[in-house]
């Protein structure tokens, strides 16, 4: 791998009980990359998601991951069930649990992951809701918390599978600003499932478009000229 990429998967094929889903996948993430996944409901997003996340293992080929993405330091924002939308806690306390995965056998978390997960929560415009009920607030007000938590997972790569789902256009656009943000800004890699192409065009840079009979990946403008770009921009209209 090279010095600036997180994750490379070459000829990886992924599935489940010997059954692929995905055959032949070729790409790259690398440091400040934004790269938008968008397919057909069953296309195997999700399924790709569990491989960069190291949920699954490739079936053939290899998914390659930078040293410090091995120990699950990446951010991870998944949808969000009906039970975790009524969590009983503080917005403090579910951004902080986002060093779960750091704290060891430590009881307690430590100064410095206090402060950071309070800094996560400033970056996020969310500061004067850090005592907050978290089932209490808006759709987009749990995203940003949400968001939070998972910078305080991540190093240099969020991954993120449908964010915008359920949230009204305004508080969508605030996190498409925010993810802007946290990519141009602060170097955060993005990785992001959406079927809010037109937005999500707008912001990425990459985009791999994974279809029953045919794939794209590739740079936007050239998405834009495919014809994968094409059909999909037909059905979203």
């Amino acid at each position: 791998m090279e010095s600036n990429e997180l994750i490379v998967c070459r000829d990886a094929a992924l599935g489940y009980e010997g059954r692929a889903v995905l055959t032949g996948l070729n790409l790259s993430v690398s440091a400040g990359d934004y790269l938008c996944v968008v397919g057909d409901n069953g296309s195997g997003k999700s399924t790709l998601m569990k491989g960069l996340l190291g949920l699954l293992s490739p079936m053939a080929g290899s998914i390659d991951r930078a040293a410090e993405l091995k120990n699950g330091a990446i951010g991870y924002l998944p949808q969000q069930t009906q039970a975790q939308k009524d969590f009983p806690a503080t917005v403090y306390e579910v951004v902080l649990s986002g060093f779960l995965n750091q704290k060891g056998f430590r009881f307690f978390y430590t100064a410095a992951q206090k402060t950071a997960a309070l800094q996560a929560i400033g970056k996020l415009g969310i500061l004067e809701l850090k005592d907050r009920c978290y089932r209490d607030l808006s759709g987009g007000q749990q995203q940003r918390t949400l968001l939070a938590r998972a910078l305080c997972a991540a190093s240099r790569l969020l991954i993120l599978d449908e964010p915008v789902t359920g949230l009204d256009p305004a508080a969508a656009q605030d996190l498409y600003k925010t993810l802007r943000y946290l990519n141009e800004k602060e170097g955060m890699a993005v990785v992001m499932v959406t079927h809010d192409l037109r937005s999500a065009l707008e912001n990425a840079q990459t985009v791999l478009h994974i279809g029953k009979t045919s794939w794209f990946y590739g740079k936007v403008e050239e998405y834009l000229q495919s014809p994968e770009g094409r059909r999909f921009r037909k059905e979203e209209q």
